[in-house]
């Protein structure tokens, strides 16, 4: 197997553990984070461009689209001629294609690799990746995503990992909201939840919210309902991920009305209730607590 050298920006709750899995499948990895983090195996960097000098891929996970131009902004120029600069980032499609086409500009590969499968994913090595980008940058990466990760996905060109991820975020909003709503109304109807479990899990009402995630404490297998909803994938986050999802269907003149109502009920729930810092399936105790007219 070849080994690379890593320069790895953004080491937070996903990207330490990313790291960490390059380093211990013997890649030569240095990290860099603006809160001072680091991980094991991972050596440290004072600045972005120590981290990047030299390296055959660079690897950022970082909070939004604006970061992600500016890191790459000092990033780009300071990469060896043939690197490849891996976002896995969850960042609005325009940002990814900008960087990705000023990654090819200098002669430089880029490829946008959003994940799924939250912190037990990347602490697990079984991400799955969206990417989007040129073949050959693709091919590049695609070792890395093999540690990082069980699935990857080549999307498209640039920018088409972005799309994929929020498309597929919006369904997941909207289907917890309405599984959340479903065991609120069972419960006003008398309905014991496992059995509308027991039910809507072999039925046409079948979802990942509802059989891999069920909102639901001491229903289905264990998830953040069972640990007081302390989060798999806090609330915010998906605020955030609606808010991309309809950022580009304002774009490109989509309609998404659903979207657009998981993305206020949730912006409700995050910055005027007590959503932050919640898993986002803790959408079930606020609606079972309300009635219709509240």
């Amino acid at each position: 197997m070849s080994t690379y050298k890593i320069g790895f920006i953004g080491l937070g709750n996903m990207g330490a553990p990313m790291a960490h899995n390059l380093a211990a499948a013997g890649h030569t990895v240095t990290g860099f984070d603006t809160a001072g983090t680091t991980a094991d195996g991972v050596a440290v960097a004072s600045t972005v461009q120590d981290a990047c000098a030299g390296a055959d891929f660079v690897i950022t996970m970082l909070p939004n689209g604006d970061i992600l131009r500016a890191v790459a902004a000092d990033v780009l120029p300071s990469m060896k001629a043939g690197a490849t600069l891996i976002d896995c980032s969850t960042v609005d499609v325009e940002s990814a294609r900008d960087v990705g086409a000023s990654a090819a500009s200098m002669g430089l590969g880029f490829v946008d690799a959003p994940v799924s499968g939250g912190v037990g994913g990347a602490a697990g090595g079984t991400l799955t990746f969206m990417a989007g980008g040129s073949e050959p940058s693709f091919n590049a990466a695609a070792p890395l995503f093999d540690i990082m990760g069980q699935k990857t996905v080549h999307c498209g060109d640039a920018g088409a990992g972005q799309a994929a991820k929020i498309c597929n975020n919006m369904i997941l909003g909207a289907t917890m909201i309405a599984t959340c709503e479903a065991f609120a109304l069972a419960d006003k109807l008398g309905l014991e939840r496992q059995k509308m479990f027991d039910v809507v899990s072999t039925s046409s009402g079948y979802s990942w919210s509802m059989n891999a995630y069920c909102p639901a404490p001491g229903v289905g297998p264990t998830s953040p309902a069972d640990n007081d909803y302390t989060p798999g994938f806090a609330a915010e986050l998906m605020l955030k991920d609606l808010g991309l999802s309809q950022q580009a269907a304002e774009a490109v003149d989509a309609d998404t009305p659903m979207g657009a109502l998981a993305r206020a009920l949730y912006a409700q729930f995050v910055e005027e209730e007590d959503g932050r810092g919640r898993d986002f399936s803790a959408m079930l105790p606020r609606l079972a607590a309300r009635s219709r007219g509240n």
